[in-house]
């Protein structure tokens, strides 16, 4: 994961400076026509736009959005983008004709892994007088050792400065499809961990709950069958095999199902505060970020305390945050201890459930998003995250697990009394 982080970290800063000279060399050659700062806020908003297209891979569509940006950027006659095939996926510009002529140039650059420049006296052409091409240049677009396809540069003159362009264009294009294949990367990664976190859905909680429900089944027959639902609503929303991402919304109703079973299993010994600011309930959230850290409340905090405890669950409104936070009062532990359990949880097993979901909470957001945790011996433990209430690529999937009867997919969480509820008492 370090590595993982530190390569986006030398990527960044390299495509950085790649814009920077790409568009320091775009100045110098266009002093003539205009001032330099205009040059530059020209090159800056021309790769500002062709970026964003690039960062989902070279596809047909990627490509034919980047070509018109490109052109518009280098001013040439031309630009064209080829897959890993040497096929064209799209072409910009003028001297459409050429195209053709120019297909065995491109696949051979591909092959070779070489910069091909094709003069254009050496193509056939029915206008060769009015033809806008003078020479083209076509140079392998290489990700990570392999060849992801190639860039074409059609331009009206012959000049060591098309070719310069071109290779500097190119490593920019390199550098924005390396930063796509970390993208996929980090949702694989994502999708792995959600994975194991299903995984790990305690054994010994389902034996617990289903003996829970057991013995209530001739005691109390209603609560049995409410908890029977309430288990079958959590584990088809746990297994769920759509979206890595949900809302706060769909998180809570969950933790709420959790906690409903548990309290049944250990009556007065876990009570619950629940407190959330309604606003915060659309927040996007990880895919089963809470409950892990609930069951770790409940587990490691409460049910080793003599007489139980008190297990809090907070999110509140926090700007361009919501700040949420699972505390309890059970028995804590050394603060070092935790930490390194966290840092070696991947080789030990310890506290896995934490420790996966700091990973993916850094994956995701960055490291700035950090879980912060806060506990001592004796002291109980609050566990605290931010999430923001924005951010690129993150989008929940549509819920495909709820209950036919339910009508609102992101209700607030259900208070006490009602009929869904828990009847824990809410925080004051």
């Amino acid at each position: 994961m370090v590595q993982f982080l530190t390569e986006r970290v030398v990527l960044g800063v390299i495509a950085t400076l790649a814009v920077l000279g790409l568009f320091v060399f775009l100045c110098r050659t266009r002093r003539v026509s205009t001032s330099v700062d205009e040059a530059q806020l020209d090159a800056i908003q021309r790769l500002s736009k062709a970026a964003p297209e690039l960062r989902g891979g070279l596809t047909e569509a990627s490509a034919d959005q980047t070509a018109k940006h490109l052109v518009e950027l280098l001013k040439c006659v031309a630009v064209g983008l080829s897959d890993a095939n040497g096929s064209l996926l799209s072409w910009d510009g003028q001297a459409n004709h050429h195209y053709r002529d120019l297909a065995d140039h491109i696949v051979t650059a591909v092959s070779r892994g070489q910069r091909e420049h094709v003069q254009h006296e050496s193509l056939p052409c029915s206008r060769r007088g009015s033809c806008p091409m003078r020479t083209a240049v076509i140079v392998p677009l290489i990700v990570e050792g392999t060849v992801e396809g190639a860039l074409i540069v059609v331009g009206g003159m012959n000049s060591g400065r098309l070719m310069r362009m071109a290779d500097e264009v190119a490593k920019f294009v390199c550098i924005q499809l390396e930063l796509a294949k970390l993208d996929e990367a980090k949702q694989q990664l994502a999708q792995a961990e959600a994975r194991a976190l299903r995984a790990q859905i305690s054994p010994h909680f389902v034996y617990n709950a289903l003996n829970t429900i057991s013995s209530l089944i001739r005691t109390d027959p209603e609560q049995a069958r409410d908890l029977v639902q309430d288990f079958a609503d959590f584990t088809r929303y746990s297994f769920r095999a759509s979206g890595f991402f949900t809302t706060l919304s769909e998180e809570l109703r969950n933790i709420d199902r959790y906690l409903t079973i548990e309290s049944a299993r250990y009556g007065n010994r876990l009570n619950v505060r629940l407190k959330i600011a309604p606003e915060v309930l659309s927040v996007v959230v990880p895919f089963l970020v809470l409950q892990p850290l609930v069951e770790n409340a409940v587990r490691h905090g409460i049910a080793r305390k003599p007489g139980g405890g008190t297990v809090t669950v907070i999110a509140q409104d926090n700007g361009a945050e919501a700040l949420i936070s699972v505390e309890d009062d059970g028995v804590g532990m050394d603060a070092d201890r935790l930490f390194a359990d966290l840092r070696d949880a991947h080789k030990t097993g310890s506290h896995v459930g934490i420790g996966n979901i700091n990973q993916r909470m850094r994956s995701v957001f960055g490291d700035e998003y950090a879980l912060m945790v806060e506990t001592a011996p004796g002291a109980g433990m609050k566990v605290i995250l931010r999430v923001p209430k924005s951010f690129p690529g993150v989008r929940p999937a549509l819920p495909d697990y709820s209950h036919p009867d339910s009508d609102d997919d992101y209700a607030p969480v259900p208070g006490p009394g009602s009929p869904s509820g828990n009847g824990h008492a809410p925080s004051p």
